[in-house]
């Protein structure tokens, strides 16, 4: 049986967004299992050292940091070279940074058009478009972290529920013209973790209420199910994993 803590061995992964949240979660999860990781952040400099003073803690020069802010274009690319300083490689791109707020139809401007599309599917393609020459030397895969809200749209949301969508068909896309070299796939997530901010106590169990598996579920789920994309899912490509507790599915 292959020893987990070695299975992500020399594989370097950059995750977007890997402050906080999920992606911090699937940072510690897939550098335990041997990957050296590169932390992109944009303004949480401080919880990304912490991070990575933690990972290299565990395991010495085994995790770098990147800044780059994904509205911004001629960082993506700059995210891509500087991932690629500390160990000359790249295997592995999760796309996990998101902007996430209501864009009530009747209020939307350009701007939350610009922030909701760049971030959510701008900024997933090109990372993706610069990443690819250097996933396809090793073989790699891409993870995109879209949202059960891809398929029914979230009321109040219309602008975020259009960019995962498309973030849903740029994941399929990608697959079909990075193959065979370098798999692409995507992660849904249901109730995971609550919007930062206040969400009503009511609301927030209707939500559960609504699953098959009544609770709510963690962000290690999320991280679970890109491992199993990344490390055990050799022959899946062009797929989305819904990871909801069966919301999805309870009408």
């Amino acid at each position: 049986m292959e020893n987990n803590i070695e299975s992500l061995k020399d594989k370097v992964v950059l995750i977007t967004g890997a402050a906080h949240r999920i992606g911090a979660t699937t940072a510690r999860k897939l550098h335990a299992a041997g990957a050296n990781v590169v932390l992109h952040y944009r303004s949480s400099q401080i919880a990304a050292q912490a991070l990575q003073h933690e990972l290299n803690s565990k395991r010495k020069n085994s995790a770098n940091i990147v800044r780059g802010d994904l509205l911004q274009f001629d960082d993506l690319a700059n995210i891509i070279t500087e991932s690629l300083s500390g160990w000359n490689r790249l295997d592995v791109l999760v796309n996990n940074a998101s902007v996430f707020y209501p864009s009530p139809i009747g209020i939307v401007d350009e701007k939350a058009w610009d922030e909701l599309l760049g971030s959510n599917l701008k900024a997933p393609f090109f990372l993706a478009q610069a990443a690819a020459p250097h996933l396809k030397q090793h073989h790699g895969c891409i993870i995109n972290i879209v949202d059960i809200h891809a398929d029914r749209p979230l009321k109040v949301y219309p602008v975020y529920s259009i960019a995962k969508a498309g973030l849903v068909m740029l994941t399929k896309a990608m697959a079909c013209e990075l193959g065979p070299e370098v798999r692409v796939n995507a992660v849904a997530p249901g109730a995971i973790l609550w919007p930062e901010g206040e969400m009503d106590e009511a609301v927030k169990q209707r939500i559960i209420s609504r699953t098959l598996l009544k609770r709510q579920g963690d962000s290690i789920d999320i991280a679970n199910a890109i491992m199993y994309l990344v490390k055990d899912a050799g022959y899946v490509s062009g797929q989305v994993l819904t990871v909801d507790g069966g919301r999805s599915i309870n009408s």
